[in-house]
C-alpha cells in the first residue's frame, strides 16, 4: 500500500541553525577570543589550537588555516611555484572558486572527463589531457566520495606530477582507510556555511613536505617570514589569514567532526535502504576502497524512465517540501563566460593567451561522461541534524513522485 509522505515536514537545513550543531562549546570558544582581546591569528592561540588538532586527525605533519576553501585552493597552487602557461588538469564538476586561483597564478586549467557515476575524474581522462606542460593535477572528491586515488596517484607519480586534494566536500571520507585530502601532496579543505564542520567561512591546507607547507604558510601571510631572523615580503602573496572568531568556531566544530560524519553515513545508509526497488532511481555508487562523508546524497534519475529527468523530479519533490538540486551546477565550468569569453584580467585574456590550442578544448562533445552525469543527478541535502523520521519522510516523497512522474507517462 501506497503512503504518501506527511505533509509539509520541516527537514533541518545547513544555512541555519535548523541543520547545524552550535551549541555551548562554540559559545564557550568565542568568549575566551574576546576576552582575550585578540582577534587575529598572528598573535591568538584559537587558528594554532585548530591547526594542531586538524594534523593530529589527519596524521600530518603540518596543516594551516585560511579564509576559505577558494583561498586553501589558491595556496596550494601557490605553493607549487609554477610558471605562467603551466597547465594543471582539473575537474569541469566543480565549485569556480577551485577554478580561478589557477588562473590568478597564471596557469591553465585543463579538464578531465569525469566518470558518469562517481562524478569524479579518473587516472584514464587525466592521462587523456597530459603533456609536457602539465605540472599539476588537482582531484576533486565530490559530495564526499573520494576518487580512485591509487590509479590516479601511480599514474602522477610515474610523470613527476604532484596531485594537489580538493577535498572541500569529503572531511571525514577515507580512501583505502586514509583520510582523503592526505594522499597527494597538499589536501584542501572547506569551513564554509554548508560544510561538514564550518565557521561560516575558510579552509585548511594540509600537507606532509616540509618545503610547500613553509611555501603555504608564507602565502597565507602575504609571504611575510614571521619569527625569522630578518622577516620581508619573500613573493608575491594575499593575506589569507582566518580570525581567531572563526578559529574559535571551527576549532569547536573540528570535535565533532566524527560524530557528524558518523549520523552523515548512517543516515545516507537508511536512505539507501529505502530507496532500494525504486526503478529508475539510483543511490550514491563509490568503490569498496572508499567510505563516502555525504556531504550531500547524490541520486541518478533515469530521464528513460521519468520523462524531464531530474528537473522534473526536482519540481515533483518541492510539492513536499523536499528541495534537490537538478545537475548540481546548471553547465560545466568550462562553459562559463570567465572561459568561453576568457573573461580575466583586462581585455588581455591572459594567461589562455599562453596556452596551448588543445589546453582550451572546451566542446560539451569531448567530455561525454560530464554531460551524463549532470544529465542525471539529483543532489538531495543531508545534515547532522538529520533524523531517521527524516529519512523515511525523504524516501516517501521521492516514491511517491517516481509514481506520480510514471503515472503521466
Amino acid at each position: 500500500m501506497h503512503i504518501a509522505p506527511a505533509p509539509q515536514l520541516q527537514l533541518p537545513n545547513d544555512q541555519d541553525a535548523s541543520g547545524r550543531s552550535f551549541g555551548a562549546e562554540e559559545t564557550a570558544a568565542l568568549d575566551a577570543v574576546l576576552a582575550s582581546g585578540t582577534l587575529t591569528s598572528t598573535k591568538g592561540a584559537y587558528v594554532r589550537f585548530l591547526e594542531r588538532d586538524v594534523a593530529r586527525l589527519f596524521g600530518v605533519r603540518y596543516a594551516y588555516a585560511c579564509a576559505s576553501g577558494s583561498a586553501a585552493v589558491h595556496t596550494a597552487i601557490a605553493a607549487l611555484d609554477l610558471e605562467p602557461g603551466d597547465e594543471v588538469v582539473t575537474t569541469p564538476i566543480t565549485d569556480m572558486g577551485a577554478l580561478t586561483p589557477i588562473l590568478y597564478q597564471a596557469a591553465i586549467p585543463v579538464f578531465a572527463d569525469v566518470d558518469p557515476k562517481t562524478y569524479n575524474v579518473t587516472a584514464a581522462s587525466i592521462e587523456r589531457v597530459l603533456s609536457e606542460r602539465t605540472k599539476a593535477i588537482v582531484v576533486t572528491h565530490l559530495f564526499g566520495n573520494p576518487a580512485e586515488m591509487a590509479e590516479i596517484l601511480a599514474l602522477a607519480d610515474a610523470r613527476g606530477i604532484p596531485v594537489i586534494e580538493d577535498a572541500a566536500q569529503a572531511f571525514g571520507a577515507t580512501y583505502c582507510g586514509k583520510p582523503a585530502g592526505t594522499l597527494g601532496r597538499i589536501g584542501c579543505f572547506s569551513l564554509q556555511q554548508g560544510k561538514h564542520i564550518t565557521c561560516g567561512e575558510g579552509g585548511i591546507v594540509v600537507t606532509n613536505d616540509e618545503a610547500l607547507a613553509r611555501r603555504m604558510y608564507l602565502f597565507i601571510n602575504k609571504a611575510w617570514g614571521y619569527g625569522d631572523p630578518n622577516p620581508d615580503h619573500y613573493f608575491l602573496a594575499l593575506n589569507y589569514r582566518l580570525s581567531e572568531l572563526q578559529g574559535a568556531v571551527a576549532y569547536a566544530q573540528l570535535q565533532k567532526l566524527d560524530d557528524h560524519v558518523a549520523i552523515r553515513r548512517e543516515r545516507a545508509r537508511q536512505l539507501t535502504d529505502a530507496l532500494s526497488g525504486i526503478e529508475g532511481i539510483e543511490p550514491p555508487v563509490h568503490s569498496d576502497r572508499v567510505e563516502h562523508s555525504y556531504w550531500k546524497y547524490a541520486i541518478r534519475v533515469d530521464p528513460q524512465i521519468y520523462p524531464g529527468g531530474p528537473h522534473a523530479f526536482a519540481k515533483a519533490l518541492k510539492d513536499a517540501n523536499v528541495s534537490s538540486v537538478p545537475r548540481y551546477i546548471q553547465k560545466p565550468a568550462f562553459m562559463c563566460e570567465v572561459f568561453q569569453a576568457r573573461r580575466t584580467f583586462g581585455t588581455s585574456s591572459f594567461p589562455f593567451t599562453l596556452a596551448r590550442p588543445a589546453a582550451l578544448d572546451y566542446r560539451m562533445e569531448s567530455f561525454p561522461g560530464t554531460a551524463e552525469a549532470l544529465a542525471h543527478v539529483l543532489v538531495l541535502p543531508i545534515n547532522e541534524r538529520y533524523t531517521y523520521e527524516h529519512i523515511v519522510y525523504v524516501a516517501s516523497a521521492i516514491a511517491d513522485a517516481a509514481q506520480r512522474l510514471r503515472s503521466e507517462t
